[in-house]
């Protein structure tokens, strides 16, 4: 029997990926169901992002008729970086200091 591998990926998303690999450990590893639930209990804005990537890849699953949705378990979950958004903000005697905002690629791959 081959495992059939299902992947979801959100790109672009305006957090760290420093900040969502934080969370990756929580549910790295356990089944679909029991994911959601850990996530839907922690505060961090990441929670929501990744809990929503989850349920994409689980949307993606249930396209296939041979594959059964409450045997899943989360295989992996990777946060890449994406591009970075370069700002600049005003300070003291006309300086400027640069704000980077990061962004992220987050891959779920579910099995």
């Amino acid at each position: 029997m081959t495992v059939m591998e299902i992947k979801a990926v959100s790109k672009y998303v305006r957090i760290s990926p420093q900040k969502v690999r934080m969370l990756i450990s929580a549910v790295k590893g356990k089944p679909v169901e029991a994911g959601l639930e850990t996530l839907k209990f922690m505060p961090q804005k990441a929670a929501a992002i990744i809990e929503k990537v989850i349920r994409s890849a689980v949307a993606n699953a249930d396209q296939y008729p041979d594959i059964d949705l409450d045997s899943l378990v989360i295989r992996n979950i990777i946060a890449d970086k994406g591009p970075t958004l370069k700002r600049f903000r005003a300070r003291a005697r006309g300086r400027g200091t640069r704000i980077l905002k990061r962004t992220a690629h987050i891959t779920v791959i579910l099995a």
